[in-house]
């Protein structure tokens, strides 16, 4: 059964990525970091290389191994600053006024995942590759799941616990379904991530204000 640890393992000797102190190593990491989650989304985490990765960067091999002594702790980074990327925008989010609206509040969840689509489908090929890492699909979920329940609760502070329970996960389906409706969009012309907004607008709104729990 796969481990559902929540944080990193320890790597061995040797294997731990270095982090940059200055803004250039940082510049370099970052260009790293995006190189690796176009090429792990086009190829699988056990297609791309890491002489791949340091082309596609142009990064010197010797460089991209002092940063990341493995294609492992490369991924693991990787998992992390997207982890890092959602609790910023939620962070974002929990600090706007507490009369945010059931809408907006749908608004704003919706554009974080748009905002973020490619790193997600770079994470979700890397996550079921590393089943063994640090970071689980089920842990990634529930972590989502409780940050959503929490603004939820700020909206609505009445909310009985299960209902809102049911309500975060509702919308962290929404979720999901952008980055797919992102991609038949793309191909098609039809105009289905303004439906896909409606939906969860409309949602949110009946599911929030139904006993008059928010405004």
């Amino acid at each position: 059964m796969p481990s559902q640890k929540s944080t990193p393992t320890a790597h061995a000797p040797g294997s731990a990525p270095v982090a940059p102190k200055r803004q250039r190593g940082r510049q370099r990491v970052a260009a790293i970091l995006a190189a690796a989650s176009d090429l792990f989304f086009e190829k699988g985490f056990d297609g791309a290389t890491m002489t791949e990765i340091a082309a596609r960067s142009d990064t010197a091999i010797g460089s991209l191994y002092r940063f990341f002594p493995t294609k492992e702790s490369l991924a693991d980074a990787l998992l992390g600053h997207y982890l890092a990327c959602l609790q910023a925008r939620l962070d974002d989010i929990a600090t706007r006024p507490a009369t945010l609206g059931p809408a907006a509040f749908a608004d704003a969840l919706l554009d974080m995942a748009f905002d973020l689509r490619d790193e997600r489908a770079a994470a979700v090929i890397l996550i079921d590759a590393r089943r063994d890492g640090p970071y689980q699909r089920a842990t990634l979920r529930d972590m989502m799941r409780g940050r959503i329940g929490a603004l939820l609760h700020r909206i609505a502070p009445a909310l009985p616990p299960e209902r809102g329970a049911a309500v975060a996960t509702m919308m962290l389906q929404f979720l999901k379904a952008v980055p797919v409706l992102a991609e038949e969009e793309r191909r098609t012309g039809a105009p289905l991530l303004a439906e896909l907004r409606r939906a969860a607008r409309l949602y949110a709104t009946a599911a929030l204000t139904a006993d008059g729990t928010a405004p």
